[in-house]
């Protein structure tokens, strides 16, 4: 017989997923003083008048260390590739070399590197704030069936306990992936 808990655990569960997979998303883009293709995954290209991710207009690579070569599937968005490369906040100067656009990487001082790092943690605590706010949410919902009482299957004060315990171990789990995922960024970051 299943608990009559499992769907509210079923929720927490995939919710505060989500959570660690949009700290992933947001970490994925910081730079860690090597060239990654996903710096440029937020870059969006105005082409034919509508906002298009650079990903759906071009081939993004890594020839080596210290280099993007993003080459566009059609060379006549060459110009607005490099315009949007520049407004970009991410403080790159690209170059047009025949039909692609090369982005040289420069390296990370000290300063910034440290400031990128105290970025991961605030990031990885607003994660965690947001998993917190997963777990408030679906205790009220639990507290709210267990008073249903037309409600099928019913939510006995037991399983208002349980969901408690169950939903608190969920989020020390999810919590752990955060750290873990900041401990690698971090140390990606501070690495000379």
């Amino acid at each position: 017989m299943a608990r009559p808990i499992q769907p509210f655990l079923d929720d927490a569960r995939q919710r505060m997923y989500k959570s660690v997979e949009h700290f992933q998303g947001e970490t994925r883009g910081l730079r860690t003083g090597r060239a990654n293709p996903g710096l440029v995954d937020s870059i969006r290209v105005d082409y034919y008048g509508s906002k298009t991710p650079l990903s759906q207009l071009a081939t993004v690579s890594v020839p080596d260390a210290r280099s993007i070569v993003v080459k566009p599937f059609d060379a006549t968005s060459l110009k607005a590739i490099e315009r949007a490369i520049l407004a970009s906040d991410l403080g790159f100067n690209p170059s047009l070399e025949g039909k692609m656009v090369r982005i040289s990487i420069p390296p990370l001082s000290q300063e910034q590197r440290l400031k990128l790092a105290a970025r991961v943690k605030s990031l990885a605590e607003d994660a965690r704030v947001s998993m917190r706010n997963v777990r408030r949410d679906v205790l009220k919902e639990v507290e709210v069936a267990s008073r249903d009482k037309g409600r099928d299957p019913v939510v006995t004060e037991d399983d208002v306990r349980e969901s408690k315990e169950s939903i608190q171990e969920l989020l020390k789990e999810h919590e752990k992936l955060i750290d873990e995922a900041m401990a690698v960024k971090t140390k990606e970051i501070l690495e000379v």
